[in-house]
C-alpha cells in the first residue's frame, strides 16, 4: 500500500485562494491572507489590487482596516467556467466553506 503523498502544488490559483479568504472574512488583513495562502504580503497586495481593478472586489476603509466586498455576479475569469456561464458567487458558495490550510 502506497502512503499518501502531499503534492507541492494546489488546485486553486493564488487569486482564488485570496478571494476565498476575503469571502470568509471581509475584514481580513493582508498579513493574515499571506499566512493562510503561504505567499508574501507583497504578493497578496498585488493580487488584491488586480482583483479590485478587475471589479471582483471593492475596498472600503473602516478605521485603520479595510473592509472588502465581493462582486459575486461577475463571471469567473476562466475559459472552462465561462463556457458554463458561472459566476464568482457560485464558485465561492462551494469554496468559502472550505478552510485553507
Amino acid at each position: 500500500m502506497n502512503p499518501i503523498v502531499t503534492p507541492s502544488w494546489t488546485f486553486l490559483t493564488n487569486h482564488a485562494q485570496v478571494l476565498v479568504c476575503i469571502a470568509n472574512d471581509p475584514g481580513v488583513r493582508l498579513r493574515e491572507i499571506a499566512d493562510r495562502v503561504r505567499i508574501t504580503e507583497r504578493a497578496v497586495h498585488r493580487i488584491v489590487v488586480e482583483l479590485g481593478d478587475a471589479g471582483y472586489i471593492t475596498r472600503q476603509r473602516n478605521g485603520r482596516r479595510n473592509l472588502y466586498t465581493i462582486n459575486s455576479e461577475l463571471p469567473i475569469h476562466d475559459p472552462i467556467a465561462r463556457d458554463r456561464d458561472q459566476n464568482v458567487g457560485q464558485l465561492l458558495q462551494v469554496l468559502a466553506a472550505l478552510p485553507l490550510s
